[in-house]
């Protein structure tokens, strides 16, 4: 074969490739997931301060332009539903392709749980492999995520799962997306305006310890090899919410003890939210004790931009042209937060509190 034929043949196949990659990104199904890794995916590079990996208490508290437009700080998350802590370490790794952040945030909620318990739905696994951009972390992920080799095909090209939805492609809104990159109005951050008052106790109390279980101690014990590896800080947290068994909180000390002595920091929320967040457990929570409302969001993202800046000493980017983007994801938080405060308070005066779907 000649040499121009060659060429040509390579060339082709190529552009098929690229065309291919572009048609599976867009016709990966749409919502606030991907909104939100797309999202960090247009992030302009190393300019993210810190990033947030967990599970869904992480995008609704952690109100991302109000830390920004109040301190300057540029947070983004990288979270989806039950996540599981073994994915972890390949967020990290994807993260890091990205951005160089001062700080790596992990909540710590899905590190009580078996993982046995979080594979009842494998839709929360491909919310962090199908929102992967195709890389060999990307293959090196799923091959640590799925446990069967059999099914891992249609993880590796997912457009096999989404081949149906072909037609979308019509639609600006998963057109856009064939790039795997398009801003995100809010950096990640998804304001809650329903009301369920908190039931049970924030604040910890009593001194027992309980293991977590042991897969779960494993991944994290990986995670934090490769973050010393990495020489990265991070801070391992618990977002507020009510533990309704006391063997949770038990666990949450056993994880403190984990995380310092691998030379991490550990915070949990639940024992500052009352008396330094504010956080008023009959309006700030919006299903019962489990994830923060707006109003919530607000009051923990203030005081954790500060505790930021204090602990920390991340740099106040506010001025510098670079950040025009957050700049403009601050002005629409602050219009989506006035909405949202008024709602969320109607539904307090109303006593209209949130229903929990059947499947809950």
């Amino acid at each position: 074969m000649k040499r121009t034929e060659i060429t040509k043949c390579i060339a082709f196949l190529l552009l098929f490739l690229v065309l291919l990659t572009g048609i599976s990104y867009a016709v990966r199904m749409n919502g606030d997931v991907k909104d939100r890794f797309v999202g960090f995916y247009a992030e302009k590079r190393n300019t993210l301060d810190a990033v947030l990996i967990g599970s869904s208490p992480v995008y609704p508290a952690f109100a991302t332009p109000e830390i920004y437009g109040e301190q300057g700080i540029a947070v983004y998350p990288l979270s989806s539903n039950m996540q599981r802590p073994k994915a972890a370490v390949w967020l990290t790794r994807e993260a890091l392709k990205y951005q160089d952040p001062a700080l790596m945030i992990y909540e710590v909620r899905m590190f009580t749980m078996r993982d046995e318990e979080l594979l009842g739905n494998m839709a929360h696994t491909r919310e962090v492999t199908d929102n992967l951009r195709y890389s060999v972390n990307r293959l090196q992920a799923i091959r640590a995520l799925v446990e069967d080799p059999d099914e891992r095909l249609t993880y590796d090209l997912d457009i096999f799962k989404y081949h149906s939805n072909w037609k979308t492609l019509a639609l600006p809104s998963q057109l856009k997306t064939c790039f795997y990159a398009w801003p995100e109005g809010l950096k990640g951050h998804e304001p809650l305006t329903d009301v369920g008052p908190a039931e049970g106790t924030l604040p910890s109390a009593g001194t027992d310890i309980v293991p977590i279980p042991e897969e779960e101690e494993q991944a994290l014990t990986e995670l934090c090899a490769y973050l010393r590896e990495r020489e990265l800080k991070a801070l391992f947290v618990v977002v507020p919410h009510t533990t309704k068994m006391p063997e949770t909180d038990a666990q949450y000390r056993y994880l403190s003890q984990l995380v310092t002595a691998q030379g991490f920091a550990f915070l949990n929320m639940n024992d500052l939210a009352e008396t330094e967040m504010g956080i008023d457990p009959d309006c700030d929570f919006r299903d019962y004790g489990n994830h923060l409302n707006a109003v919530g969001a607000g009051k923990l993202s203030g005081w954790f931009g500060r505790y930021l800046k204090e602990q920390y000493g991340l740099p106040d980017h506010r001025g510098d042209t670079r950040y025009a983007s957050w700049d403009a994801a601050y002005a629409k938080w602050q219009e989506e937060y006035g909405r949202a405060e008024q709602l969320i308070g109607r539904h307090v005066a109303e006593g209209s509190y949130y229903v929990v779907p059947e499947e809950e």
